[in-house]
């Protein structure tokens, strides 16, 4: 199990895999990747810490649980894969990217830029069984994940997090305040965009953050889809 994590979440998280729940939900998921169709794929499920390391970590955004449709889900909250059509609630994020910082609106829904930037795109749940939302909730990845904020919480080095939603809000209660930038506001989702999230300027208060305690700014704006390719296939 110690090979989970290939960065410095490894120190930080190894040893919430010895414990009797991650060991009932790695059980659980063996059995269900076997017998049902789950999002998303086993290889991608922790792909989010994979891509952004806890030392480099500089924003957190919380999502719920992955998109349960067919070719949705990789492992980040909120993004999906290239070529995929982009959610609802991904689209009213692009549009207040835009009334924040004129960032044009991609023709993807593929976030891993801002996760290799140090955006930890982490959802509370990680995995969800096809065409059931939040069919895997209560079964043990609240803990971890809330293992992974509480870690983020004790780091020296402060953090933005984007707190988008009740649920996200109560996911991260107990973040230290005077220490980190906690930015809340409604989900981006067309229910409750318009009750607060549109106008709340996250992306330059995360920045403006960054700039005051000495870190790098995020660059918000997406590449194209064939920019994205083009990447891609230099990186093959």
């Amino acid at each position: 199990m110690n090979a989970i994590f290939k960065n410095d979440w490894a120190s930080v998280l190894n040893g919430e895999l010895d414990k009797p729940y991650y060991q009932k939900l790695r059980g659980f998921l063996a059995e269900q990747y076997q017998t049902e169709t789950v999002y998303p794929s086993m290889h991608d499920i922790f792909n989010a810490l994979h891509y952004t390391s806890y030392s480099n970590a500089r924003v957190v955004i919380i999502g719920q649980d992955p998109y349960h449709g067919p070719g949705q889900a990789h492992g980040f909250s909120f993004s999906v894969k290239p070529g995929v059509r982009t959610p609802p609630s991904l689209q009213n994020i692009y549009k207040e990217l835009y009334d924040d910082v004129g960032c044009a609106i991609p023709d993807h829904g593929h976030l891993l830029p801002w996760a290799k930037q140090g955006v930890l795109l982490l959802n509370n749940v990680l995995t969800v069984e096809a065409g059931k939302p939040a069919s895997h909730q209560g079964i043990g990845w609240e803990a971890f994940t809330d293992a992974v904020i509480a870690a983020l919480d004790k780091r020296e080095k402060p953090l933005v997090f984007m707190l988008w939603g009740k649920h996200a809000q109560e996911k991260a209660a107990s973040i230290e305040k005077t220490k980190h930038c906690v930015i809340a506001s409604a989900h981006p989702s067309p229910f409750a965009a318009h009750r607060g999230f549109f106008g709340s300027r996250p992306f330059s208060r995360a920045n403006a953050f960054l700039r005051q305690t000495g870190q790098e700014e995020i660059d918000w704006c997406l590449p194209t889809l064939a920019e994205l390719e083009a990447a891609a296939g230099e990186e093959g």
